[in-house]
């Protein structure tokens, strides 16, 4: 499916702002960071990661011209499920990433208790989408940085 197909259901056209893109990254950067803080909980450390992938599929989004409909249910799912038509995020780490979204829901929804493994996967994925994102926003989209 492509995003065009998503127009209206789940996304919307937007203009990119480059301002908006580095801010983005510049989140995920800060989050990364702190989710490698070991004094604090495994369940603020998952989140601060989950963040910041987050942030990244947002920034991915925003780079091609659109933006999840925050009004409808879905759009962290969204902004996930995108990642292979935004920046040719492999489809298998995708589903691992949708997984991580499904985890943070568990966690924030039922309050259980996020493992130290988990922890440590969404830490490492959080990265590197931080390198493939700067990668293709290089070669893409270089306008957009700045």
């Amino acid at each position: 499916m492509s995003l065009d197909n998503l127009l209206g259901i789940s996304l919307e056209p937007i203009k990119s702002d480059p301002l908006t893109i580095q801010r983005l990254m510049e989140a995920a950067k800060r989050n990364i960071k702190d989710s490698q803080i070991t004094a604090v909980s495994n369940e603020n450390r998952f989140d601060a990661a989950y963040k910041a992938i987050m942030q990244m599929a947002n920034a991915a989004l925003q780079a091609n011209g659109y933006r999840t409909l925050t009004s409808k249910p879905g759009h962290h799912q969204t902004m996930i499920q995108t990642l292979p038509n935004t920046i040719g995020l492999e489809k298998e780490t995708m589903i691992v990433l949708d997984a991580l979204r499904k985890q943070r829901n568990v966690a924030d929804y039922s309050g259980d208790l996020v493992t130290d493994s988990a922890v440590s996967e969404c830490i490492d994925h959080a990265e590197r989408l931080w390198t493939q994102l700067n990668k293709w926003l290089v070669r893409e989209h270089p306008e957009l940085l700045g």
